[in-house]
């Protein structure tokens, strides 16, 4: 709850006049470290060894990736600043951070961490420090990243069952 409240604080911030493109880079910047951080944080508070372990094989992959595309292509920003551009590593990390939080523990935990992620992309575009394309690579890169190396965090669901009578419990589990 805390962070769908934070969440709209920010959204409302950027879209309000008291917003500037100096404040949508800081909320992005701050955006871009808290989502990642919570997704590895909350392997701690679930006690969920073999997550944190899914966490760091993503962030290493999806890291590498990013910095080698970007000494490699060498796109100039749209501000001039230099030339490591693509793709945005900002947006890498919150959709990293958003989609592992997904895959890991479901949908509903990750909603308000896929809007953040997405504001990052938002702030990196406005800032002029990315082009669009920029961004959106960055985002495949975080997310397929999470994707291929998380798995769900419980492997056995358990559904209550009812057909033509007979009543009972199912159980599933995935490999």
């Amino acid at each position: 709850m805390f962070t769908k409240s934070l969440l709209l604080i920010f959204l409302f911030l950027a879209q309000s006049g008291f917003a500037n493109d100096k404040s949508i880079g800081y909320i992005g910047d701050g955006l871009a470290v808290i989502i990642p951080a919570s997704a590895y944080g909350s392997t701690f508070c679930l006690h969920d060894h073999d997550g944190r372990s899914a966490f760091y094989k993503s962030i290493a992959v999806s890291t590498a990736t990013t910095f080698g595309l970007k000494f490699t292509v060498k796109r100039e920003r749209p501000d001039g600043s230099n030339d490591r551009s693509f793709p945005s590593a900002h947006t890498m990390y919150a959709f990293q951070g958003a989609t592992f939080i997904h895959q890991r523990y479901g949908l509903q935990y990750a909603l308000a961490a896929y809007l953040g992620a997405a504001f990052v992309g938002y702030s990196r575009i406005e800032t002029d420090k990315h082009y669009l394309g920029d961004v959106l690579a960055g985002a495949a890169i975080g997310s397929l990243s999470a994707w291929f190396f998380t798995d769900r965090y419980n492997d056995v669901a358990l559904q209550p069952l009812a057909v033509q009578g007979a009543y009972g419990i199912m159980i599933a589990y995935r490999w």
